[in-house]
């Protein structure tokens, strides 16, 4: 009888052991998964860093949105630069909670990912909402490119025209017919080089496409970041569930 006792003792730990082994391979799995996604991270955060700090300094640009009062523009580049320094942190957070095993890490990245995930989020809505077709930049245009034509015989608001009409190759605010309104002749710069013809488009909306693709991989790389903290958080969770597992089979055994 005590035979058969010890050989059951004996299996039972062999078994235990087993399941210990494939934890730990598990674990191993998530743990590494999750450093390998957050190094990934780190490089697009930098690259949203990068990318997000030239475009508010670059000069042509600031001067373009500094003369048609529509710096509004900038309040999504602000978040997104803010998020990009705070997701590079986070990501560094993330690579030691992770190999460290750390729970309570592992809680505090989780929480971090969230938080950047909602103003990642809304930095991104905010610059699309300044940046895109029907959206609120579209109005600050108009108002100051209006201004502009109905004052075009001034020799300010005429350089200002022609930069842009010439850069963009647009006329007016809406078309030519801004200028045939008001009786007024329609400016060289409004006219195609080659064939002479007048520009079609409005300024409004040649704009408004110049800035959408100024900040389109912005906003790609600023929504790429946010569904990288999802995935990342699903996998802090996962592997938190792995080590409490083992913790609590490590108990027993010992027990």
């Amino acid at each position: 009888m005590h035979i058969h006792v010890t050989n059951f003792q004996y299996f039972f730990a062999d078994v235990v052991m087993a399941a210990g082994n494939s934890l730990e391979k598990q674990i191993g799995c998530v743990k590494y998964t999750l450093f390998c996604f957050n190094v990934v991270a780190w490089m697009i955060a930098t690259s949203l860093f990068a990318l997000t700090v030239w475009l508010r300094a670059e000069p042509g640009f600031n001067e373009w949105l500094r003369i048609l009062e529509a710096e509004s523009f900038y309040i999504g580049v602000y978040i997104l630069i803010a998020i990009s320094i705070i997701m590079m942190a986070v990501a560094f957070l993330g690579c030691l909670s992770a190999l460290m095993e750390n729970t309570l890490a592992l809680l505090v990245y989780i929480c971090a990912q969230i938080f950047s995930f909602i103003i990642a989020l809304s930095g991104s809505g905010v610059l699309l909402n300044y940046s895109t077709m029907h959206s609120s930049l579209q109005p600050l245009l108009l108002n100051s490119l209006n201004r502009f034509v109905s004052t075009s015989e001034t020799r300010y608001s005429s350089y200002v025209l022609n930069m842009i009409q010439e850069n963009i190759g647009c006329c007016g605010a809406t078309g030519p017919w801004d200028y045939l309104d008001l009786y007024q002749p329609l400016p060289s710069s409004c006219r195609d080089a080659v064939s002479g013809n007048a520009f079609f488009n409005g300024c409004v909306d040649e704009l408004t496409w110049f800035f959408e693709d100024k900040s389109s991989w912005i906003v790609a790389l600023a929504l790429t970041l946010a569904l990288l903290n999802i995935v990342c958080s699903v996998m802090s969770f996962i592997l938190i569930q792995a080590v409490k597992k083992e913790e609590e089979e490590a108990r027993a055994y010992r027990h």
